[in-house]
């Protein structure tokens, strides 16, 4: 064989195993895989309260409120043995905390675990864990803010879980928050969901359909570039944030939108942007119009006005549901779709 016809041979061998590979990562890339439903809850099951991120520090009162809640829905409440624990930022050290959670997903009597509290610690916990008896008896996980973590986590191994209010959310009378009362138990309970958000000048608008995943930005940036991140190809994104800098938002969508992380993705829900901080340089803009702007590249619709975050009225909503999203300036929708 001639030294040249041995040379297109391989050249042709290397562009067909190319053509190959890049084949199979748009078939991974575009594939919808419908994730796992944990059974809804009913009157008689149990919730495990976990802490897996910041201490509590005097929340006791906190604590007995959300028991008293879903003992008037008719649910057994079990409290983590370490959920009261100090170690310096946290609800006990690393150890413990994983513990807890371990435990409470190891359990086949318990239905649900609601996390106490956010604040940060969570990602402290994510490698220390193991899904293998979760996964026989799948359970749902309830939280936001630091949590987001954990729906990442959840996501990738495949179930749905639940973005909502916590134990500490309950510091007010619960008649200023009753839709976010209700809406959490329309979720855990698996009554119909959906919402309508009152308008905005900045919404993008158009519809789309896809798996809603998401949550706390700090969060979904911190996991880039790790296991725990979520491919959001053909999803649909919520967004919330507390406490940033308006350049700091900037900062963590041009370096999600530079990591390829918008390049498939169907569209954006934009929750509650709360207790901007002021900078001395202002940024000029609204908050809501810097994220119109970084995300300009993109044709997808964007809701604004979800009432989700870090507010008083924080509505529940269900990571890994497919969603149908309508946006128009008048108003925009967001229906769950039932299995």
């Amino acid at each position: 064989m001639s030294k040249f016809r041995l040379i297109i041979i391989l050249c042709c061998t290397i562009f067909c195993l190319g053509n190959k590979t890049i084949s199979a990562q748009e078939a991974t890339l575009h594939k919808t895989t419908t994730l796992k439903q944990p059974p809804y809850l009913k009157s008689g099951d149990t919730v495990a309260i976990v802490a897996p991120s910041g201490v509590l520090k005097n929340r006791t009162k906190e604590i007995d409120q959300a028991k008293a809640l879903l003992e008037s829905w008719g649910l057994h409440i079990v409290v983590g043995k370490h959920v009261f624990n100090h170690a310096n930022h946290f609800a006990g050290t690393d150890d413990e905390r994983c513990e807890d959670f371990q435990k409470a997903l190891d359990d086949p009597k318990i239905s649900a675990i609601w996390c106490a509290r956010g604040g940060y610690g969570t990602v402290r916990i994510l490698d220390l864990l193991d899904y293998t008896k979760f996964k026989n008896k799948p359970k749902w996980l309830i939280g936001y803010s630091d949590i987001t973590a954990l729906h990442n986590q959840f996501h990738n191994e495949g179930f749905e879980s639940i973005h909502a209010l916590m134990c500490t959310s309950l510091q007010d009378d619960l008649s200023s928050i009753k839709a976010t009362v209700s809406s959490f138990k329309d979720a855990i309970f698996g009554n119909p969901v959906s919402y309508t958000l009152k308008g905005s000048e900045y919404n993008k608008q158009g519809s789309a359909s896809g798996q809603l995943v998401g949550g706390n930005l700090t969060m979904l940036h911190t996991m880039l570039g790790s296991e725990t991140s979520i491919d959001i190809s053909g999803k649909i994104l919520f967004i919330e944030e507390i406490g940033e800098y308006k350049y700091h938002i900037d900062r963590m969508l041009q370096s999600l939108k530079r990591a390829g992380y918008f390049e498939q993705c169907k569209g954006v829900i934009v929750g509650d942007m709360s207790k901007m901080r002021k900078n001395t340089t202002l940024w000029g803009s609204s908050v809501e119009q810097l994220i119109l702007d970084a995300l300009s590249d993109y044709n997808f619709p964007i809701a604004f006005n979800m009432p989700a975050g870090h507010e008083k009225d924080n509505r529940a909503l269900i990571l890994g549901r497919t969603v149908d999203l309508t946006v128009n300036n008048e108003q925009s929708t967001i229906i769950f779709k039932s299995f």
